[in-house]
């Protein structure tokens, strides 16, 4: 009957903390908040603005257009945090929009995280999430949440194999028998991608954009793989050598071979995971091929490029930014299950 009632006023989360996005599932109603993970504040006082709603969505519209006072920060940077007290700030915001009314008693959290983190970034992860306003705090990997939110038979006797290309990071792990027979994470991820464009341009054409900027050219006509129809855009920036602002076109075979070296660090991290796999598991990765999650899968071609490299069969989630999201959610409401895949704040990491 206790239990009834505490479940009566408090309610339970799953949270993805990306370095680019933050999504939030209530349990029993699945997504209820994907947001951008930035805040906006004056500079050196870290006050956020707008009386402290300047958190996501309207932060990131405020992203290369603050005047000097002010600025636009990540507070996590490689799937980790870097600024704890923006990070406490930008997830409290976060928990009191996705918290539903009536549910007064402080929720409880599973976080996902990186693989490669080291135990004093667990412990920064469980610290900030208890001061955002939890009251029961879980992390798990992100790679084994992926796994589970788009449905990969990962308790059967057979290999399964994704992939998820985060901002931050780039998570890759074999599984069979509810466990990682092998797994790569590498802190290289949509974010070099977009700071390889700006090197780019730099380089190439004396002119200085922002990863913004970088970011919707990305978006708009980056590939890994050759186009069908090879694509153009014109951007604006500022003229190295004169200081004014230029135009000038940009292919996408140009983006394709900037992004040419973490795209390739990507292909190295999957072939790394595939070398620590038996033959058998390996026979089965050729039938079952590999799953992609994360930002990155939305990458135009980024499933034919993989399959050229590796040879597997390559395919992207339905929902590829909400995967890792969705997974968490499965495991918190059926705690009892997938408790030994998690670690709490009790526990030594």
């Amino acid at each position: 009957m206790l239990r009834n009632l505490l479940n009566h006023f408090r309610c339970d989360l799953a949270v993805d903390l990306g370095t680019a996005n933050t999504v939030v599932c209530l349990a029993g109603e699945g997504v209820v908040l994907n947001e951008p993970s930035v805040v906006a504040v004056q500079r050196g006082a870290k006050k956020i603005l707008s009386g402290g709603c300047a958190v996501g969505h309207l932060a990131k519209q405020m992203e290369g257009r603050t005047p000097e006072r002010l600025s636009v920060v990540r507070p996590l940077r490689d799937g980790v945090i870097a600024d704890f007290e923006l990070c406490e700030a930008m997830l409290r915001y976060f928990f009191r929009k996705a918290r539903p009314p009536g549910k007064r008693l402080r929720p409880r959290v599973l976080v996902g995280t990186p693989g490669g983190i080291t135990p004093v970034e667990k412990r920064a992860v469980f610290n900030s999430v208890h001061r955002a306003g939890a009251s029961r705090v879980w992390i798990m990997p992100e790679v084994k949440a992926a796994s589970i939110g788009v449905g990969l038979p990962i308790a059967e006797p057979t290999a399964s194999m994704v992939c998820r290309l985060g901002a931050g990071t780039t998570e890759t792990a074999v599984m069979s028998l509810g466990d990682n027979v092998a797994a790569t994470s590498i802190r290289t991820g949509g974010d070099r991608m977009d700071q390889a464009i700006v090197d780019y341009l730099r380089r190439h054409y004396s002119l200085r954009i922002g990863q913004t900027t970088a970011e919707r050219l990305k978006l708009d006509i980056g590939s890994a793989f050759p186009l069908d129809e090879e694509r153009s855009v014109e951007l604006s920036g500022i003229d190295s050598v004169t200081g004014l602002p230029r135009r000038v076109t940009i292919t996408s075979e140009e983006a394709r071979d900037a992004m040419a070296d973490p795209l390739q660090a990507i292909i190295e991290s999957i072939k790394a995971a595939l070398d620590h796999c038996s033959p058998e598991l390996a026979s089965d990765l050729v039938h079952n091929g590999l799953v992609l999650c994360g930002g990155g899968a939305l990458l135009r071609g980024i499933d034919r490029f993989i399959a050229e490299q590796t040879g597997l069969p390559v395919r992207a989630a339905a929902d590829p930014l909400t995967a890792v999201a969705r997974g968490l959610l499965v495991c918190m409401e059926d705690l009892r299950q997938w408790r030994h895949w998690m670690h709490s704040s009790e526990e030594d990491v």
